[in-house]
C-alpha cells in the first residue's frame, strides 16, 4: 500500500483540484494538509468538503494555531466529528511561535487525549521569507515528545534544512516520524538524506510524501526506486533497494492510528 502523507490543495477552484485528483490516482491513499493561507475556519471547511467527496482515497488534517485556538472539547469535536479531520497540521515557523509555547503544550495535551496525530510543517525545501527559521528546528519538538510520549508527531519535509536534527528526533522518540518528501531534481540533497537515514538506522521511521502540488508522487517514487542509480558511476555508499521500497509502501495511516474509509 502506498500512502502519500504530504499533499496540499491551496485553491479549490481551477486546475489545482484536477491536478490533485490526478496525482492521488497514482497512490492508494493520501493525506491532505490544510494550507496556512487565509482564515483557518474557512480553509478547514473547504478542505473538509473536498476530502469528504473523496473519503475512500483521502484523509484531511486541519490547520490550527495553538497560540490562537483554544483546545476545548467543542472545538476539537467540531474538527473531528463535524468536519471529519483525522489529524492536525501546524506551521510554527510561518506563524511565528515556538513549538513548545506554553499555550501550544496545553493544546497538545488535549489533542493527545483524542488521539490525533500532529504534522509539523515547519521546515521546507522552499522556505517562505516570513518564516522564523529558529522555530523550524526539529530539536525544539524534543520537549513536546518528552512531555507527551504517546502523541504521534510527523516532522514534515524531513525538517529541511535541519535534517540531522530530524534523524536524531526520530531515533530518540518512538512516536516521532519524518515525512520523506524529496525534490527529484535535487539529486545530491536526496542522496544525502536517504543515506544519512539508512546509516542512522531509522528508515523504518520515514513516511513517504510528495509535497504535492510542488512535487508529484509518481516522480518521487521513480527517483527513490532508482536511488542507487543516481550516482552509479561513483563509489559512494548505496542503500538496499528493499529499505527504500519499504518506505514507499509503508502504511502511514495505520502507523498514525488513522482508520481508512471503506466502501459502503
Amino acid at each position: 500500500m502506498i500512502v502519500d502523507c504530504h499533499t496540499h490543495v491551496r485553491s479549490f477552484e481551477g486546475t489545482e483540484v484536477s491536478e490533485h485528483l490526478a496525482a492521488a490516482e497514482t497512490v492508494d491513499a493520501c493525506i491532505v494538509l490544510a494550507a496556512q493561507e487565509g482564515p483557518r475556519d474557512e480553509v478547514n471547511r473547504r478542505l473538509a468538503e473536498y476530502v469528504g467527496q473523496h473519503g475512500q482515497k483521502m484523509t484531511g488534517f486541519a490547520v490550527v494555531d495553538p497560540t490562537q485556538d483554544k483546545p476545548t472539547d467543542k472545538s476539537l469535536a467540531s474538527l473531528t466529528e463535524k468536519l471529519g479531520f483525522n489529524g492536525l497540521v501546524l506551521y510554527c515557523s510561518i506563524n511565528g511561535f515556538h513549538p513548545a509555547h506554553s499555550q501550544a503544550m496545553r493544546y497538545y495535551d488535549a489533542v493527545r487525549e483524542v488521539g490525533l496525530p500532529v504534522f509539523f510543517h515547519n521546515g521546507s525545501h522552499n522556505l517562505d521569507t516570513r518564516a522564523v527559521l529558529e522555530y523550524a528546528q526539529p530539536y525544539l519538538l524534543d520537549e513536546v515528545a518528552r512531555a507527551f510520549p504517546d502523541l504521534k508527531i510527523v516532522i514534515g519535509n524531513m525538517g529541511v534544512p535541519f535534517v540531522e536534527q530530524t534523524l536524531a528526533m526520530v531515533a530518540k522518540h518512538e512516536n516521532v516520524f519524518a515525512d520523506l518528501t524529496i525534490r527529484p531534481s535535487k539529486i545530491w540533497q536526496t542522496y544525502n538524506i536517504v543515506v544519512a537515514a539508512y546509516e542512522q538506522g531509522v528508515m523504518d521511521k520515514l513516511l513517504f510524501g510528495s509535497g504535492s502540488p510542488l512535487g508529484k508522487a509518481s516522480e518521487c517514487i521513480e527517483t527513490l526506486l532508482g536511488f542507487n542509480m543516481l550516482l552509479a558511476d561513483t563509489k559512494l555508499p548505496a542503500v538496499p533497494r528493499g529499505s527504500i521500497r519499504n518506505v514507499i509502501e509503508r502504511d502511514s495511516l495505520e502507523i498514525l492510528g488513522i482508520r481508512r474509509a471503506t466502501a459502503g
